[in-house]
């Protein structure tokens, strides 16, 4: 499989050249509510991706203690903005405003997140890890996936998205038993790891020679050193790295969403 810092690195750039031939401008607004170091760094991100391919971006900072319905209200005030493409509300939230109301408030169509049950697109992560697959030639029908995580942000929905390519479809957790853990991923032509918890599969684990392991579970060891959910290096055909592995696909899909939301909307 191609690596994948060269495969968005490619798909920006068609990003780029299609989004130049566009008559309208497309923009992000992303609403941030923490000072959490992995948000910022994603959002810088974020915001770097769209500046590198024609995007208007803007970050709206708001303090810690703002109340519910000033977030509420500014979410309204966005969605009636026909200037803004897409609306992102960096999570985490603090405890006092309720995620689940404010993801129901942004306006389907500008939901590039792919959180409201009503959205138009795709959760981000998902829809970029199965792209990347599908761009590989991944042969999908009929092979065996395992999902370990059942997050609504990454599990539930890339289990969805895999069903739909005709995958026999697994789905683990944290209360799943080693010994059953260890039996399904033994059997995986395909197995999406993310739980959070740094390598947590290793060496113990055993998988088909031409497997595909996607690791999702992004964390940070004492010296700061970014890990993900795998240990480095398993005897796999293909191993997605962490870093600069599914958070790319994840930022190159939103900015796909970006992109047909603009196309969709006409603005």
């Amino acid at each position: 499989m191609e690596e994948i810092i060269n495969y968005v690195k490619n798909k920006k750039e068609s990003l780029k050249e299609a989004i130049n031939k566009l008559s309208f401008k497309i923009k992000l607004v992303i609403i941030q509510v923490n000072d959490d170091p992995a948000s910022n760094s994603y959002i810088k991100g974020k915001l770097k991706d769209c500046n590198e391919i024609g995007i208007i971006a803007d970050l709206i900072k708001l303090p810690i203690d703002v109340k519910e319905e000033e977030l509420l209200s500014l979410i309204d005030k966005l969605n009636n903005d026909n200037s803004v493409t897409g609306i992102i509300v960096q999570l985490p939230l603090p405890k006092t405003i309720d995620a689940h109301k404010v993801s129901l408030r942004i306006n389907p169509t500008k939901d590039v997140d792919g959180f409201h049950p009503l959205s138009l697109y795709k959760p981000a992560t998902p829809l970029g890890i199965v792209a990347f697959l599908e761009d590989n030639n991944f042969d999908f029908k009929g092979k065996n996936a395992v999902v370990v995580g059942r997050s609504e942000i990454v599990g539930k929905p890339i289990a969805k998205l895999l069903l739909e390519h005709d995958m026999n479809v697994t789905v683990l957790h944290s209360k799943t038993s080693l010994e059953d853990l260890k039996f399904y991923l033994k059997n995986a032509d395909l197995a999406v790891i993310s739980i959070g918890k740094a390598h947590f599969i290793d060496k113990k684990f055993k998988f088909k020679k031409d497997a595909v392991l996607i690791d999702v579970g992004i964390s940070r060891n004492e010296l700061g050193k970014l890990e993900g959910d795998c240990l480095p290096n398993l005897k796999v055909k293909f191993q997605s790295p962490v870093p600069k592995g599914v958070g790319l696909l994840t930022r190159l899909a939103l900015l796909i969403n970006l992109y047909n939301g603009g196309i969709k909307n006409g603005f």
